[in-house]
C-alpha cells in the first residue's frame, strides 16, 4: 500500500468494482486537507500567507498553462527544458503526472457529458464529478493511448509514475525552511509547522478545489455564448481563481485556442502569463481563436 501512494503504477483495476474509492490510497490526499485543521495550532504570519499564496498562483499556472492548455491541447510550442520546468511546478501541485492529467482531460473532451464522461457533473453528480473520480481505481492509471507523443519523454514517465515524489519534496523543503526562519529569523514568527500546513496544506486544497470546480460547477452554472454538444458554460466567477479556466464555453467551443477568455473583458491571467513567457522567448507559436470561429453565429456548434 505504502508503494502505491508513491508509484502512480501501482494498484488500479483488479477485478474488483472500478467505480469504488480505495479509501487507503487516498490517504495522502486526505491527509493534506486534515493538515488544515492544524491551522489554530500553527498560527498564522505575513510570510506564511505570502508563502501560500505564491505557491498557489505559481502551481495554478503550471496546471492551466501546461499540464491543460500545453500538455493537453498543445496551444502553444516550447522547448524540453522548459516543458520539463513546467511539468515539475504542475506535479508539485499534487493533481498526478502531466501525462495522467492530460489523457484524461483529453477523454472528457472526446466524451464531454456523455456516459463514458469521467467526471460529468450531469451523468454522475456533484460529488463525483468535483472529486470522487479523481479517487476511483477505474481512474488510477493514465489513458496512454491519447498521449503517446508526451510518453516518448522519459522525464514525463517519471513525473507520471512517481506522481507523489514531487510534492514530498516541496512539504519537506517548506518544513526546513521554516524551521530555519524560526531559529535564525525569529521576527518573521514563522516555522516549519506553519510553512508546512498554510504553504502546503492549505494552499494545495485551494489548488484543488479551484481545478474540481471546473468540472464540477461549469458545466452546472454559468452563461453559454455557443451552442456546443456538451453543457459546457462561462463562469466569470470560477474564472477569477482559476486563472481563465471558468470560460469554460469558450474553451469547449475551440479548445485549441492558448487563450480561453476570448474576449479583452474575459479575463484570463493564464492567458497574460503565457503572453509574458513568449515575449522571454521561453514559448512560441501561441494559438488563439480566430475571429470568425469567435463570433456566436459563426455556426459552430461542437468541440474542436
Amino acid at each position: 500500500m505504502v508503494r502505491a501512494w508513491f508509484d502512480g503504477h501501482a494498484g488500479g483495476v483488479d477485478g474488483g468494482e472500478p467505480r469504488r474509492i480505495d479509501w487507503l490510497r487516498q490517504l495522502p490526499f486526505i491527509a493534506i486537507h486534515a493538515g488544515c485543521l492544524a491551522l489554530p495550532w500553527v498560527g498564522v504570519s505575513t510570510v506564511a500567507v505570502v508563502v501560500a499564496a505564491m505557491l498557489y498562483a505559481l502551481r495554478m499556472f503550471a496546471i492551466t498553462g501546461f499540464y491543460h492548455r500545453y500538455f493537453s491541447h498543445q496551444a502553444f510550442r516550447t522547448g524540453r527544458a522548459v516543458q520539463f520546468a513546467f511539468a515539475l511546478l504542475g506535479a508539485a501541485a499534487a493533481q498526478r503526472g502531466p501525462l495522467w492529467w492530460a489523457s484524461h482531460h483529453r477523454h472528457h473532451h472526446v466524451h464531454a457529458d456523455e456516459p463514458q464522461d469521467s467526471h460529468s457533473a450531469l451523468r454522475h453528480g456533484f460529488f463525483w464529478s468535483h472529486m470522487g473520480w479523481f479517487m476511483a481505481r477505474v481512474n488510477f492509471a493514465p489513458r496512454d493511448d491519447l498521449v503517446r507523443s508526451l510518453a516518448r519523454f522519459p522525464e514525463l514517465r517519471f513525473l507520471d509514475r512517481w506522481d507523489a515524489l514531487v510534492p514530498a519534496l516541496l512539504a519537506g523543503l517548506l518544513w526546513a525552511a521554516g524551521a530555519l526562519a524560526e531559529r535564525r529569523m525569529p521576527h518573521l514568527h514563522t516555522s516549519g509547522a506553519q510553512l508546512l500546513v498554510w504553504g502546503f496544506c492549505v494552499s494545495t486544497v485551494a489548488l484543488y478545489h479551484a481545478t474540481f470546480s471546473i468540472n464540477s460547477l461549469a458545466h452546472r452554472f454559468g452563461s453559454r455564448r455557443y451552442a456546443t454538444r456538451d453543457a459546457s458554460r462561462n463562469n466569470p466567477w470560477l474564472a477569477l481563481p482559476t486563472f481563465g479556466e471558468g470560460w469554460h464555453n469558450n474553451h469547449h467551443h475551440y479548445p485549441a485556442s492558448a487563450r480561453q477568455g476570448f474576449f479583452w473583458w474575459e479575463v484570463d491571467l493564464t492567458y497574460y502569463g503565457l503572453r509574458l513567457l513568449a515575449a522571454l522567448g521561453l514559448i512560441d507559436g501561441l494559438k488563439t481563436v480566430p475571429a470568425a470561429v469567435r463570433e456566436p453565429r459563426a455556426g459552430r456548434t461542437g468541440d474542436a
